[in-house]
């Protein structure tokens, strides 16, 4: 997928200008904006600009002069040294930037990088598994955005190109994703266009004559207020264990005339309002909104973040409920998704992977149809619903069985799972209430885990394999002759499913293959985005919905 550290040996096509905007022939090279370095190198400037004038500053806080005796005799080296340091800085910039190149053709994406040491990385568009445009503050008000490539091997293989102006970079996002979607009329619109769409480097194409494509449309789907936002933060785990350990302190204080308590409250405190920043930051103005190239994510207070997930990208589903939310019936969905697992970021990769930061069920059914547009039932909403709130054999989920009740008192009539005919649902916890949604096609492995205490009880436990990230589906404690019997019948399931997937391009894996794809931007009578399964599955979950409230 990606090289590091030389160029691969295939030729690679001339350098020229870029194909966005300009209607140039596809294939030529692009340099990033001429303000990038400056952009990513804000910090260099500032800390050079803090080493020589950290004196000037002290001294006038202090109230002595401004220039302290013999300052004269210094002040041609220090202003040489000074503009020395500073030219090597700039000259970096510029020929960070004049080295850094990318192209799009022959289904791939290409970065050149380096001066000394030369990197080149690409990725198959068609292997592409999500793209974010990303607006730090001082990029917005350049009126620049870096976009990421996110591919399947790790996160830091991803293709970053930083920075272009805001408008190239939707034009190339919207370019890369109509044709690794299949839906660039330049690919043909047939499905026997679809198996040649992709020719390796070199290889003559109708993609090398095809102009840039549109910006696709979209339709908002749902957004979340801020006033929700801010009641789910302070509703949330961490609040509830300051909270508590906030009493604690006092009580400990109180009985032992000992104020050393007060003082373990301090870090707490400033990691709990760190984390509360940057949550609010990244979930204000959260928008959710669906095109023919994928769901649409909007987000960000300060720093803005534009992410555009494929819907046959993504791997597995977590709906989660914490206690202090289920009187507002609020919910809150992550996804994994094969490179935003593996972000080198912690902190940024649980940002992404966050489907809806937090809704209601109306949303969560909202989200349900764009992931998985055929729920593979035709009472969505009733089982979802009891997937999230139901026991027993609710909604035909099988649980733990009676005799293992005492390995779990609590939760041993919420552990199940039940299958539809395109995904394996697994449902646990009383208190803590999750929901795990895995699309049969993405069952990459299974294995059952017994320990001794279960095999006492003949319960196991089922885990699925899927791509890194923070949806871990496991089964626990199902009965051993069901576990046994749902491996065997979801290894078929995932087997049938992956035959049935005959291209990675997404956007022809949900039109059904006898029917040609639509043209990107025709309209659908009554449908937000093309793919009449996709449409009549989700006016399906609007309908279930209502119904189920």
């Amino acid at each position: 997928m990606t090289t590091d550290g030389q160029l691969p040996g295939p030729a690679l096509p001339p350098a020229g200008t870029g194909p966005e905007a300009t209607g140039t022939p596809d294939g030529e090279w692009l340099r990033v904006h001429p303000a990038s370095p400056f952009v990513r190198g804000w910090v260099a400037l500032a800390a050079i600009t803090f080493f020589f004038g950290r004196d000037l500053f002290e001294r006038t806080l202090q109230g002595q002069p401004v220039f302290e005796d013999g300052f004269a005799r210094r002040a041609p080296w220090l202003l040489g040294g000074g503009a020395a340091v500073l030219a090597v800085a700039v000259l970096g910039f510029v020929l960070t930037w004049y080295f850094t190149k990318y192209q799009v053709s022959g289904g791939y994406v290409r970065v050149n990088t380096g001066l000394l040491f030369r990197q080149h990385r690409q990725a198959r568009l068609d292997r592409v598994q999500a793209i974010d445009i990303v607006q730090p503050l001082l990029a917005r008000i350049f009126g620049l955005a870096e976009l990421k490539f996110e591919v399947a091997d790790a996160g830091e293989s991803a293709v970053r190109l930083a920075y272009l102006r805001i408008d190239d970079a939707r034009q190339l996002r919207a370019t890369i994703l109509a044709r690794a979607s299949g839906a660039e009329a330049g690919f043909g619109a047939g499905p026997a266009a679809g198996a040649a769409a992709l020719p390796g480097p070199g290889s003559p194409s109708a993609e090398s004559f095809a102009p840039p494509a549109p910006e696709a449309p979209e339709i908002q789907v749902l957004s979340v207020p801020p006033s929700r936002l801010v009641g789910s933060l302070l509703l949330s785990e961490q609040s509830f264990f300051i909270v508590v350990g906030g009493f604690a302190s006092v009580v400990l204080s109180a009985l032992t005339d000992n104020r050393a308590f007060y003082f373990y409250l301090v870090p707490a405190a400033l990691g709990l309002a760190a984390s509360y920043w940057n949550f609010f930051n990244k979930g204000y103005n959260f928008t959710a909104a669906v095109s023919p190239d994928g769901i649409r994510l909007r987000y960000g207070l300060l720093d803005t973040q534009a992410q555009t997930l494929p819907p046959g990208r993504i791997q597995a589903v977590k709906i989660a409920q914490p206690p202090l939310w289920r009187p507002f019936g609020w919910y809150r969905m992550q996804v994994n998704v094969a490179g935003y697992g593996t972000s080198g970021n912690a902190v940024e990769g649980n940002t992404r992977t966050i489907l809806l930061p937090v809704g209601k069920f109306a949303d969560v059914l909202a989200m349900l149809s764009l992931v998985l547009p055929d729920p593979g039932t035709d009472r969505p909403a009733e089982v979802f619903a009891a997937g999230l709130t139901g026991r027993d054999s609710d909604g035909g989920f099988t649980t733990t069985p009676r005799r293992a009740r005492l390995l779990a008192p609590l939760g041993w009539r919420r552990n199940g799972f039940a299958a539809t005919d395109t995904a394996l649902l697994i449902r646990s916890g009383r208190w803590w209430r999750d929901l795990v949604l895995v699309p049969h096609q993405r069952t990459q492995s299974l294995a059952i885990h017994q320990g001794p205490v279960a095999r006492r009880f003949r319960v196991a436990d089922l885990v699925l394999h899927t791509t890194a990230g923070p949806v871990a589906p496991r089964l626990t404690q199902a009965g051993l002759d069901e576990a046994r019997q749902l491996f065997d019948e979801q290894s078929a399931r995932a087997r049938l499913a992956r035959k049935r997937q005959t291209t990675e391009q997404w956007l022809r894996q949900v039109v059904p293959a006898v029917e040609p794809a639509p043209v990107p931007g025709t309209p659908v009578p009554g449908a937000p985005y093309p793919g009449a399964p996709a449409i009549e599955a989700r006016t399906h979950y609007q309908q279930e919905g209502q119904t189920h409230g």
